[in-house]
């Protein structure tokens, strides 16, 4: 499965990711080659970088370390295909514009039979053939009604509400972790992942609140450099990067996060 790690943090920050490194400590030794990307918010713009390659055979990876900009919200992938062609078009995060704002998209799990049932959306189509894309189209047909309808940004408890709603519908299919930004807020929904031992179970996402200053060592084992003064924040990954107090989150949980801070929950 592939891997995720995401930061909120209430000021911006400058995150180095040795990702290479990164991937074989959030799962198992050597398996994530089928691609990285990485993306940052700048207002509701992101910076984004994708490549279809391994993180260690990359020259990108290199400008990476050295030029990502600060940010209050950064969100990275590593990519262990489990369904679609190794290639750009199904390198994630995925990227949409609804509201005058970039939309960003990450998954983790395989939905099994999800193109085959009423996950069919007409606005927002698919570039690549993976799961991940199609539901993440699928959402935004959802949440189009609510920035449709008015200028700026809909209510954040209705757009819990609709990303609640939706990740409910994907956990019959299989494992759906996943982040989704709307450059306002970061919405995770954590649900099941394959653990070490090869089955299936909760939890499928760990969260870690803790200041900036007391994380910078102990991450850099990690593959993850944070520059910057102390400050609050959130992180998210696939499995904890650290000894430490990271929480499991609920099976089912849906999280609504900004600035470092969890604003709602729907559980």
């Amino acid at each position: 499965m592939c891997e995720l790690f995401a930061i909120s943090s209430r000021e911006p920050v400058a995150a180095d990711f040795a990702l290479e490194r990164f991937a074989r400590r959030g799962g198992r030794d050597g398996p994530h080659r089928d691609g990285w990307g990485i993306a940052a918010y700048e207002g509701p713009d992101v910076f984004r970088l994708r490549e279809p390659v391994a993180a260690a055979e990359s020259e990108l990876v290199r400008y990476v370390d050295r030029h990502i900009p600060p940010s209050r919200l950064i969100i990275t992938h590593i990519r262990l295909a489990t369904r679609g062609d190794r290639a750009l078009w199904n390198t994630q995060p995925f990227q949409r514009e609804l509201g005058g704002r970039v939309h960003l998209f990450a998954h983790n799990g395989n939905l099994s039979g999800v193109d085959r049932q009423a996950f069919r959306p007409r606005r927002f189509r698919p570039l690549g053939d993976t799961d991940s894309e199609l539901v993440f189209c699928y959402l935004l047909e959802r949440l189009a009604p609510l920035w449709d309808e008015r200028d700026g940004v809909p209510p954040l408890a209705d757009r819990l509400a609709c990303v609640a709603e939706v990740a409910a519908e994907l956990r019959p299919f299989g494992p759906a972790n996943f982040f989704y930004a709307d450059s306002d807020a970061l919405f995770v929904h954590a649900h099941r992942r394959t653990q070490a031992d090869g089955e299936i179970r909760p939890p499928g996402l760990h969260m870690l609140d803790r200041r900036h200053c007391e994380l910078s060592e102990a991450l850099a084992d990690s593959g993850l450099d944070l520059h910057g003064s102390c400050q609050e924040m959130l992180l998210f990954a696939s499995t904890p990067l650290t000894e430490g107090p990271w929480q499991p989150l609920p099976e089912g949980a849906v999280l609504a996060v900004s600035a470092g801070e969890v604003l709602d929950r729907a559980d």
